[in-house]
């Protein structure tokens, strides 16, 4: 309603999910999103949570290939928010040459560090990051704290833009997407995308200093 309000949906990248298996299923699924966003394009279209059969999300993939060569998606993609899932999206993005793929990371869920963000380099796969403050986890540990004296090294004025810097100076992370619900929360979120990010070092302190809490 909002983008169809003010005309500006031009000015942003769509991005929604189809979870029913099935091509019809999905079929009905991916058109009613389409009506419901009021648009007759969208720019990524992703796969939520495929099983374990990869065969099936082949073939749904095709599905969605179907619709990306009409000019219908821009993109097609995976999502997935279990950790037991990044070898699956390992395969797929190795399998199927996928344009994104979505997982959960963050300062204190770093298990996509292992294998699965590098793989993405690999295939050239863009990642698209949730829950970056591990379901509001990260803030629950610095509660009545302030940011350490040297996250000003790379111009983070908050822990939103800690927890998130530390995300989006990966080389492999190409969006996050914290879930925001003020105003004030999204403009902290965006100074994130501001200023420098925290180097190797940085990182590595981040880190350790996330350990430390715990």
């Amino acid at each position: 309603e909002l983008l169809s309000g003010v005309g500006a949906r031009e000015q942003v990248f769509l991005a929604t999910k189809v979870r029913a298996a099935g091509r019809e299923a999905a079929e009905s699924e991916m058109r009613e999103s389409l009506r419901r966003l009021r648009t007759e394009r969208i720019d990524l279209m992703q796969i939520h949570n495929p099983g374990t059969d990869l065969g099936a999300a082949a073939a749904q993939l095709a599905q969605l290939r179907d619709w990306k060569q009409r000019g219908v998606f821009r993109y097609l993609g995976v999502t997935h928010s279990q950790e037991a899932a990044n070898e699956r999206l390992i395969e797929l993005m190795r399998r199927e040459q996928l344009d994104f793929v979505q997982v959960n990371y963050s300062l204190g869920e770093r298990s996509v560090e292992q294998r699965l963000l590098p793989a993405a380099t690999e295939t050239g796969t863009a990642v698209l990051v949730n829950l970056p403050f591990g379901r509001g986890k990260l803030f629950a540990a610095v509660r009545g704290r302030p940011p350490p004296a040297w996250s000003a090294e790379f111009d983070a004025a908050s822990w939103a833009q800690f927890f998130l810097k530390y995300i989006l100076a990966h080389e492999a992370v190409t969006c996050v997407i914290p879930g925001m619900d003020k105003p004030e929360y999204a403009l902290d979120n965006l100074g994130a995308a501001r200023g420098r990010l925290p180097d190797a070092a940085l990182r590595r302190r981040m880190v350790q200093f996330w350990e430390s809490l715990r």
